[in-house]
């Protein structure tokens, strides 16, 4: 697509091919002829790492979202109302949200696949204690210690694809790291549902632990060795200055907003549907409420076909698609019938799921240098939105019921909406203005 419309095009596919300024001379020819040694689809090693981030991002979204099916349980087990039994969400994504910056930090100092491993250690250590919560209160910390400790692996995730993929695959690879995190969304919002249906909310966290180890274990044997990894350095002045340059960056603040706004959309949807489903009309049991998360599948799709649908639309192009497929699911769950309320979450996740997929690659490609804070940005901008969405969902169905949730949700959409709007402007302008002023 036109480098005007992503405002990296033109430079990133010739940054890692470029030798740095303190690089021997006699080697600068041959790194800039040599063929990218990158991996790609087809290629030694892609499988495995694809694979490895797949069952990463399984193992995030099983841990960080495993209480948010069974909020109703978690309410009735400590006597709390939604809004309260919320922090149990909100806890875990503001933690990350909170330490995915420092964490990035770290990555670029010891690397990005000692910085996941770490992460999916620590998570998976704690999911092992929150079965064993004697209060709200101590679920609420032990979850915001998971979610601190998952900060690790998100955004180490994505500048691991950055710097170990080929341009051109980048979109796919982070699609199908996306897709692994529907998976894990879908998958442990199934089991608990099951489980806590015979055994209780507790025994269900603790099967979702399990799941998580497993998950851990074969990433870590599974995913290939950095080639490509540089160590940066830990220096707050350094860190600082390429936040900063991160933040005036307009395109990239445009991409932490639309993450931001999808993600406050999800958060509240999927936080508030299971008091909806188990209240009348509906009074589904919690296993079938669990089922209804299945719908997830749908989300696996959406982000693994994103690079098809760039290629199509243009990244714009998908948002706008993106953000119109969401905004007719949530008119669409308005609905007193089921199927119809089904059909809108369908809608839900196949547009969270792809602008979600489109607005990350977009950042990894549009950073030049410091992927992993860009990247870390991103991913905190996306968690404050998860965050604000479930316990604003929360608040908005407490005071407006369905409705007053998808109020909110329309709303997100709406800013969405705008931001691409206004992105689609800027970009003309600066077309207009000179190659060397366009973002």
């Amino acid at each position: 697509m036109p480098s005007a419309s992503t405002g990296a095009s033109t430079t990133v596919d010739a940054v890692p091919s470029v030798p740095a300024p303190d690089a021997p001379a006699p080697h600068a020819p041959h790194a800039l002829d040599a063929p990218d040694a990158r991996m790609a689809p087809g290629g030694p090693g892609y499988r495995r790492m694809s694979l490895a981030l797949f069952l990463a991002g399984v193992a995030t979204f099983a841990l960080l979202y495993s209480t948010q099916a069974l909020l109703p349980l978690v309410s009735g087990d400590f006597g709390v109302s939604a809004s309260e039994a919320s922090w149990t969400v909100s806890a875990a994504t503001g933690a990350l949200a909170l330490f995915v910056l420092p964490m990035s930090a770290l990555s670029e100092r010891f690397g990005r696949r000692t910085m996941m491993t770490a992460s999916l250690a620590i998570a998976v250590s704690v999911g092992l204690m929150v079965p064993f919560a004697p209060s709200l209160g101590a679920l609420v910390a032990l979850r915001a210690v998971q979610g601190a400790a998952l900060a690790g692996l998100p955004a180490s995730a994505t500048a691991y694809l950055a710097e170990e993929v080929r341009p051109k695959a980048l979109i796919t690879a982070i699609g199908l790291f996306v897709a692994g995190n529907s998976v894990g969304g879908m998958s442990g919002r199934v089991i608990t549902g099951w489980v806590a249906q015979e055994w209780g909310w507790r025994v269900a966290v603790g099967v979702i632990g399990v799941l998580a180890v497993a998950c851990a274990v074969a990433f870590r044997l599974l995913l290939p060795a950095p080639r490509h990894f540089t160590p940066g350095s830990l220096r707050p002045r350094v860190l600082a200055r390429t936040v900063r340059d991160h933040l005036a960056n307009p395109l990239l603040c445009r991409l932490y907003a639309i993450g931001a706004l999808f993600m406050t959309v999800f958060g509240a949807v999927y936080t508030v549907i299971g008091y909806r489903l188990t209240e009348a009309p509906f009074s589904l049991p919690q296993g079938v409420v669990g089922s209804v998360f299945l719908v997830y599948l749908v989300g696996t799709v959406s982000a693994s076909t994103a690079g098809g649908l760039v290629a199509r639309l243009g990244r714009r192009g998908s948002l706008y698609l993106a953000g119109g497929t969401t905004a007719a699911g949530l008119l669409l769950s308005l609905a007193g019938s089921l199927p119809l309320v089904l059909l809108g979450l369908v809608l839900i996740t196949a547009g969270f799921f792809a602008g979600h997929a489109v607005a990350s690659s977009a950042v990894s490609h549009t950073a030049t240098r410091g992927r992993a804070q860009a990247s870390a940005l991103y991913q905190s901008a996306y968690y404050v939105g998860s965050s604000a969405g479930s316990t604003l969902g929360a608040v908005a169905f407490h005071a407006g019921g369905w409705a007053g949730t998808v109020g909110l949700g329309l709303l997100a959409v709406l800013g969405v909406v705008s931001v691409t709007v206004f992105g689609s402007h800027a970009a003309r302008v600066s077309s207009r203005r000179g190659p060397a002023l366009a973002r």
